[in-house]
């Protein structure tokens, strides 16, 4: 099945390697139709990254507080919702993604953030769970980032992260598991989860597609910051 008119140059234009202002203005012109578009896709990020956060939170979630980074028109907040997550903050760096997720009307917060660029707008130990969701990928988010995540996470918080593996991403994602299992080594965080998916989404090029198939396959991962509370008796 063919993907629709334009689809794949809008994602090709925000992967194209432009300088932040151009992107970040791509992004903006895409705000109205990019959930359409990730539709056509078949994009599975959203519900995977959330099913995933729900299944190893200890606690009913309408409690905590969770930071949605890179949160683009708020896909990832409609699947946290639907699992009982009810206190979210967003940040993004694109102002016209930020007023798709405002209209969403999930979110207690939403603020604009280059992450990677400058700090996110919270103190430390913060944020009960943050997640990046389809951010994490070249010429995104940067792998240094994730220590910034890191800081407005709570100990014992969960931090769920995703990225893409296919071709033009294979770099991006070495360099940002090398920074994960470092951070991991240092005692930062525990890994819970590192799961690879197949038809993560459709592939935009044949160049693409994982061994023929015209799907992309991507990996959802979860850690748990360091120290890791003691498991409550009885």
């Amino acid at each position: 099945m063919r993907l629709p008119a334009g689809v794949r140059e809008r994602v090709a234009a925000v992967h194209c390697g432009a300088a932040l202002p151009e992107r970040l203005r791509l992004y903006d012109g895409w705000a109205d139709r990019y959930e359409e578009d990730v539709a056509a896709l078949e994009y599975r990020a959203p519900h995977l990254a959330a099913a995933s956060l729900a299944f190893a939170f200890p606690a009913p979630p309408a409690g905590a507080r969770l930071l949605d980074v890179a949160c683009g028109t708020g896909l990832v907040a409609r699947e946290l919702h639907r699992r009982g997550f009810r206190c979210l903050h967003g940040v993004d760096g694109s102002e016209g993604m930020l007023e798709r997720a405002r209209s969403t009307g999930l979110y207690r917060q939403l603020r604009r953030c280059v992450v990677g660029r400058e700090p996110l707008p919270a103190p430390a130990e913060h944020y009960d769970a943050v997640t990046v969701v389809g951010a994490l990928g070249e010429g995104q988010v940067p792998s240094t980032a994730v220590t910034e995540l890191l800081r407005v996470t709570k100990p014992g918080g969960f931090l769920c992260l995703t990225t893409r593996s296919n071709p033009s991403n294979l770099r991006y994602k070495a360099e940002l598991e090398a920074a994960l299992a470092e951070l991991e080594r240092q005692g930062a965080w525990q890994k819970v989860l590192a799961q690879e998916v197949e038809r993560w989404e459709r592939a935009t090029s044949e160049e693409e597609s994982t061994q023929g198939t015209g799907y992309i396959s991507g990996v959802v991962y979860l850690y748990q910051k360091c120290p890791v509370p003691p498991l409550e008796e009885g």
